[in-house]
């Protein structure tokens, strides 16, 4: 959790706390996507997290990438930005957020790619037609979008 979501949640506890989350579309050479199964939900999502106070969306989307994958990304593109009661979550321990997401896009990237980190057990690419299950509830909608080939940049 950063600084800024501990600090909003010793004011208000529980309620809904809005964020804005950043994150990324790598496509390898094969077309396939990049994808971390996290340890929080077990689920199948992007790379990619919340965006710090000061940031801008590219800035958090690269930094969230490389900590996550080790990756470095090279010419991201705009994807999508998604918003509306899809973006809304309710966590076990009571917390619920809303967030709006930009999606980036990018097939050039560089680095060794780590598996286990602290927040995912691994990161695989996947072929449009075989996506893993369950994807992230979160996430589902950019993940299908990039499967169907929709049009980019997305705005929902």
């Amino acid at each position: 959790m950063n600084d800024y979501i501990a600090t909003m949640r010793k004011i208000i506890g529980h309620e809904t706390l809005f964020t804005v989350g950043c994150g990324m579309i790598l496509e390898d050479d094969r077309g396939r996507i990049l994808l971390q199964r996290r340890k929080d939900e077990d689920t199948w999502c992007l790379p990619g997290g919340i965006m710090e106070i000061g940031e801008t969306f590219i800035e958090t989307a690269l930094r969230e990438t490389e900590e996550e994958t080790g990756l470095i990304v090279k010419n991201p593109q705009l994807f999508g930005i998604y918003s509306g009661k899809n973006c809304f979550a309710l966590y076990p321990n009571g917390d619920k957020t809303y967030s709006v997401q930009i999606v980036f896009y990018s097939n050039e990237f560089h680095g060794i790619l780590k598996q286990e980190g602290a927040e995912s057990w691994e990161h695989r690419f996947f072929a449009r037609d075989s996506l893993p299950h369950p994807l992230n509830n979160k996430q589902k909608p950019f993940i299908i979008d990039w499967k169907n080939e929709v049009k980019r940049p997305v705005i929902s």
